[in-house]
């Protein structure tokens, strides 16, 4: 008679304690909820969004006193979407994690792989871009094509990167190499000093990588390092509601174009490389563009045009030969045509500073064909275009966007249509007719190249 009675009571303890179980998970998703909630609000409260962020040339950083970079103008589009303004906030690498859980920021923008051990400490958005991890190595270095071929090598990373798990990772397998982790040194200066040969080795992502071949010619990506990984924006777990917020924002910017966008300001040519043009280029810059900078400086100035645009420009069409004469005709820095000339009252194309502020004054008018593009950027890719193939030819790819039921004022519908002048089925319908629109897009995107070059080596050195 005895066991039903302690039956009766174990059944009503276990009843209880279930019952206390189930109020705590209640309580904590319902904390949970609230944390979610608050998250957005908190942020329309007081009307910024906090982004914790690095300083390179990938995240963010200051270019002629305007905030740039790849994170920061997706951050910048998030706040919008938001309706809110935008605060960057650099802790430095090695605390991110921490400032983030601490409550510093609300998100961290920064290329960020998505990893199972980070994901032990952070939620994580949806990924917005993939990338490999690269082995770099200089030009020279013709023995490291697999990873087998870092045995007995030293390699170099960032301190708490996923190219130091990626190197462990190896080991544990069994290769033999020298790990050095460096405590908060950026990646691109890793970058170079494989290219000044002052290190053998490191790893970097394959957005950093080919955004930083252009800056150090003689580094060079070896191979593969890693299968393809996310990148991410991390949250604090309990941000949900404002996780759903970042899902939501990136879903509508990749179907309205503006990713894209974004993606193709900051790496749309990273793929276009070479070693010697480039190579020559950086030599160029210290031993003949002294020559004209002040004239450069004076006339982008007069003009308000940023002179290393200028720069760019003028090396594109001239390597700064004053000489310089194409097989058309057009000579000098700038390549002016002898109509150009008559009209901008330059008497002698091979007059260096004659050829520079004709070219710039010349520059100057085809912007102001395009006011009603209101992105600067791209009323300065429209500008370059029209400088390369003629002001008519980009109007007749204009045209032949509005046909397509594309928008003519985007340069991702220009350099769609440029390459269709070429094809008798459009260029017979143009008022202007066949022109090499495809060499008009990779003309833009060489001058784009050597501007990039020139902003981040005034950044760097402060030496232009």
């Amino acid at each position: 008679m005895i066991e039903p009675a302690v039956s009766k009571s174990s059944g009503w303890r276990f009843t209880a304690v279930l019952l206390v179980l189930t109020l705590t998970i209640l309580l904590e998703v319902t904390l949970y909820l609230a944390g979610r909630d608050n998250a957005i609000e908190e942020i329309k409260k007081r009307g910024t969004l906090v982004v914790l962020t690095e300083n390179n040339a990938s995240s963010f950083y200051i270019y002629r006193e305007m905030p740039m970079g790849f994170e920061y103008d997706l951050a910048k589009a998030f706040a919008d979407y938001l309706g809110v303004g935008l605060d960057i906030r650099l802790p430095g690498w090695d605390r991110l994690f921490e400032s983030l859980l601490s409550g510093e920021g609300d998100l961290i923008a920064a290329g960020l792989t998505r990893t199972r051990d980070r994901e032990t400490l952070v939620a994580f958005s949806n990924s917005y871009l993939s990338v490999q991890q690269q082995v770099i190595v200089h030009k020279n270095n013709y023995n490291v094509r697999t990873i087998a071929d870092l045995a007995g090598y030293t390699i170099h990373v960032r301190q708490g990167t996923t190219y130091e798990e990626r190197l462990k990772e190896i080991q544990r397998q069994g290769l033999k190499f020298t790990i050095v982790a460096h405590r908060d040194m950026l990646t691109e200066e890793l970058i170079r000093l494989v290219a000044v040969r002052q290190i053998p080795i490191t790893i970097a992502d394959s957005n950093i990588a080919l955004l930083n071949r252009r800056y150090y010619p003689d580094a060079k990506i070896a191979f593969a390092f890693s299968d393809e990984e996310p990148l991410a924006w991390a949250l604090r777990p309990q941000d949900g509601g404002l996780r759903k917020a970042v899902n939501d924002f990136l879903k509508s910017a990749r179907e309205n174009g503006t990713l894209e966008k974004i993606y193709n300001q900051y790496y749309s040519s990273v793929n276009v490389f070479d070693y010697v043009d480039l190579k020559k280029f950086h030599r160029r810059l210290e031993t003949l563009l002294p020559k004209y900078l002040d004239t450069i400086k004076d006339e982008a100035k007069k003009h308000d045009f940023d002179w290393r645009l200028i720069a760019a420009v003028i090396y594109q069409e001239s390597h700064f030969n004053p000489f310089a004469v194409s097989h058309t005709g057009v000579k000098g820095l700038m390549q002016l045509t002898d109509a150009t000339a008559l009209e901008l009252g330059v008497t002698d194309r091979l007059d260096p500073m004659q050829s520079i502020k004709g070219g710039v004054k010349y520059l100057a008018r085809l912007r102001g064909r395009f006011k009603k593009i209101a992105n600067p950027h791209t009323r300065r890719l429209f500008t370059l275009a029209s400088y390369n193939i003629g002001y008519g030819h980009v109007r007749d790819a204009q045209q032949i966007a509005r046909d397509l039921g594309l928008n003519p004022n985007s340069w991702q519908a220009l350099a769609t249509t440029l390459p269709l002048l070429q094809d008798r089925k459009y260029y017979t319908r143009t008022r202007y007719g066949y022109a090499r629109g495809r060499e008009s897009v990779e003309y833009v995107n060489r001058v784009m190249t050597y501007y990039d070059i020139l902003r981040q080596k005034s950044l760097g050195t402060n030496l232009l």
